[in-house]
């Protein structure tokens, strides 16, 4: 992507945002406007499809700006949503992001904002990326886009990211790209510091984010990319290179929890994710998790949340 004149940013907010991600958007943008004292450079409204009030998956309620109406025009509209993506890609949203598409030059999906531009056919052909644990079914979902497992990912006219810390990495990017390197270091200053209070800066197009072990981080990767058949132990510090003893030492002293455990969280994590989100059985939830059975799945998932699988499918939310 070219270097932009200004940044204008229209964020479509969608019932079940994360209060987190749209914070590491809006936040960066805020700190660029008033540390360059350019008002005109760095521009955000927040909108919904109706201009409705919207609440976040956290219970906070939000008045945007506008609605995504015809003559809305910005440089990127940009779609943030959590949970009930899958029901906010329907015929409405598809319609509704028809109408502005002549005025804005830059489509963008934070966390699963990638969804609904995939389902609107929007990202076809571009490379593109989702919050992690979506990442499966977002690639056999969507057959015509070249998904990848990436911090972010910006391709020609098309921008997505997954979870918080991505978007602070992108908006870190579209900053420097805008205003230069100078900039773009000041606003992350403000936000991005290891537990030293010493300012952490990784290099290349991947941009700005705290940094741990890279061993833990290769491990992490590797547990997070094989859910549905998981890896042995020695297999994950294989790809960590280090020794199954050290892995243990690495989880312990940055996480303070053993491999073994924090792979079962992954599993966990998104099995939850897929009992709140979509209408799966038990049996395919526990296949896609990387459990040998349904009652196997039911067992870890009640010791894990305090509640069965039928409990919390039955708190779900409406979030069309």
């Amino acid at each position: 992507m070219t270097s932009n004149p200004k940044l204008d940013i229209t964020f479509l907010l969608f019932e079940g945002f994360s209060t987190m991600v749209l914070a590491s958007a809006v936040e960066p943008l805020r700190a660029a406007r008033d540390l360059s004292g350019d008002a005109e450079r760095f521009a955000w409204r927040l909108a919904t499809l109706d201009g409705a009030a919207v609440r976040s998956s956290s219970g906070l309620e939000l008045h945007p700006d506008t609605a995504l109406t015809k003559d809305l025009s910005c440089a990127h509209l940009i779609l943030i949503s959590g949970y009930g993506v899958r029901q906010h890609a329907n015929k409405e949203t598809m319609a509704a992001l028809r109408r502005p598409q002549r005025n804005v030059a830059v489509f963008g999906g934070l966390d699963m904002g990638g969804w609904i531009l995939a389902a609107a056919g929007l990202l076809d052909g571009y490379r593109a990326t989702v919050h992690w644990q979506d990442l499966g079914d977002f690639e056999e979902t969507f057959l015509k886009i070249d998904v990848v497992n990436e911090e972010y990912v910006i391709d020609r006219k098309r921008i997505t990211a997954g979870g918080a810390s991505t978007v602070m990495s992108l908006m870190l990017r579209l900053i420097r790209d805008t205003a230069g390197n100078a900039l773009a270091f000041d606003v992350s200053n403000l936000f991005l510091y290891d537990v030293e209070g010493r300012f952490q800066m990784g290099r290349g197009a991947r941009g700005q984010r705290l940094i741990r072990a890279p061993q833990l981080e290769a491990a992490i990767l590797a547990m997070r990319q094989n859910v549905e058949e998981p890896l042995s132990l020695a297999t994950i510090a294989a790809a960590a290179s280090v020794s199954p003893r050290k892995l243990d030492r690495l989880f312990q002293r940055e996480l303070d929890l053993s491999p073994g455990r924090y792979y079962r969280m992954i599993r966990l994590s998104l099995a939850r994710a897929l009992v709140m989100e979509t209408d799966l059985g038990n049996a395919e939830i526990a296949v896609k998790t990387g459990f040998s059975s349904s009652a196997t799945l039911s067992r870890a998932f009640s010791e894990a949340f305090g509640a069965t699988i039928r409990e919390i499918r039955g708190k779900r939310q409406p979030f069309c």
